[in-house]
């Protein structure tokens, strides 16, 4: 180093770097300041910045820590152009890879662009505030709670991600636990959480009955999804890499789960030989697939389904309902048996923590009682394979 006078030196690095420092004590402790590369500053431009930086340290303040405060005005200054819009546009970017399917990218821009754009959308997002947040949810919590308890989430989150970007500061004004809690009544006592329509487990036979009458891979899936107890998703995604035949086994991966967790299946004979239809029309990938092989069936193909058996008000997810009344009032099945066939959480942590089973054997007898339950009186109906081929 090449000292110039009243802490001023020329420091040269091992590859020939040179650089200003100036060195100073303050407080009792001694701090080096970078004043820029000698490549880009003059000594005399570089002179001007150290007698700067002794002047407030003549007046006790620290010019490193000035410096700094005076970068962070400029990151709260260019955060003020940010919109609340490209805010979340930019959240959205960064966590679509890890949303399980294009619908959670289709329901976040929809309820944003509904219920909060218009209300704060091109207001910076470090201008946000809980007045706008209400403004935004209070009209719809009464109407739709668990709608506007998505969005509420939705905007906390983007918030959240302006933070830890540096693009506001303060306290999430979207937060429930202890600040809007406070403003807006409980969602469960807005209105009752409304369930899926479920069909009487009284009623299953005739309606498979009727469904296994019907053409069409639609038809076929519906009817694999009341034997399995699974969900439409698990069920229209269905990969034949996932069925293991001779174990009568299907394995649906964690990504395809609902709590990110691989869940087992047992395959009943009623669900294999839906199987073995399906694979005499295997065309791809997919178990079921949709008007092109390489593509599964639409969500809405099971809901026409249901339209065309004349059962407007009933949902394929009820049927998870059915069983489970079915499990309840009509077997002797543990409970946590059939919520495991659900692929539910059962019992607390603790609970959990010591079942590291699945409790997949009394579960394969759960899914053969539930079949014959369905079958009822449709033993010997049979499923002629032309029928399948028919897209439903």
């Amino acid at each position: 180093m090449y000292a110039d006078g009243g802490g001023l030196y020329l420091q040269v690095g091992a590859a020939g770097a040179k650089s200003w420092i100036l060195r100073y004590q303050l407080a009792g402790r001694r701090r080096d300041m970078g004043l820029g590369s000698a490549e880009l500053f003059t000594l005399a431009e570089t002179r001007e910045k150290a007698i700067e930086a002794r002047r407030l340290i003549a007046i006790g303040i620290d010019p490193i820590e000035a410096r700094r405060i005076e970068r962070n005005k400029g990151k709260i200054a260019a955060a003020a152009a940010i919109t609340f819009q490209e805010c979340a546009a930019r959240y959205i970017a960064a966590h679509r890879a890890g949303w399980r399917s294009p619908k959670s990218l289709n329901a976040w821009e929809a309820t944003l662009g509904t219920y909060v754009y218009p209300t704060f959308g091109d207001v910076p997002v470090q201008a946000v505030d809980t007045g706008l947040v209400t403004k935004a949810i209070e009209p719809i919590w009464p109407v739709i709670p668990e709608t506007a308890g998505r969005v509420r989430g939705r905007i906390e989150s983007i918030l959240d991600y302006a933070s830890v970007n540096g693009w506001r500061q303060g306290e999430n004004p979207a937060r429930w636990r202890g600040h809007l809690e406070k403003l807006l009544p409980r969602k469960s006592s807005v209105r009752p959480v409304e369930h899926h329509p479920a069909l009487p487990y009284g009623e299953i036979a005739e309606f498979m009955i009727e469904l296994r009458r019907r053409e069409g891979i639609a038809a076929r899936a519906f009817e694999f999804l009341i034997l399995t107890a699974a969900r439409t998703g698990e069920v229209i995604g269905a990969r034949w890499s996932e069925i293991d035949h001779a174990a009568k086994l299907w394995t649906i991966p964690g990504e395809r789960m609902k709590g990110r967790r691989e869940h087992r299946v047992p395959l009943s004979n009623a669900a294999l030989a839906i199987l073995d239809a399906m694979t005499e029309i295997r065309q791809g990938d997919f178990v079921f697939p949709g008007g092109n092989a390489n593509r599964p069936l639409s969500n809405m193909s099971l809901l026409m389904t249901l339209r065309r058996m004349g059962h407007p008000d009933l949902t394929a997810h009820g049927f998870r309902s059915t069983f489970r009344d079915w499990c309840a009032e009509r077997t002797n099945f543990p409970a946590e048996v059939a919520e495991m066939a659900l692929a539910h959480t059962v019992g607390d942590k603790v609970e959990a923590a010591y079942r590291r089973g699945d409790l997949f054997e009394k579960r394969r007898d759960l899914a053969e009682a539930w079949a014959r339950f369905c079958e009822g009186a449709t033993q010997g109906v049979v499923v002629p394979l032309h029928s399948v081929a028919k897209i439903g």
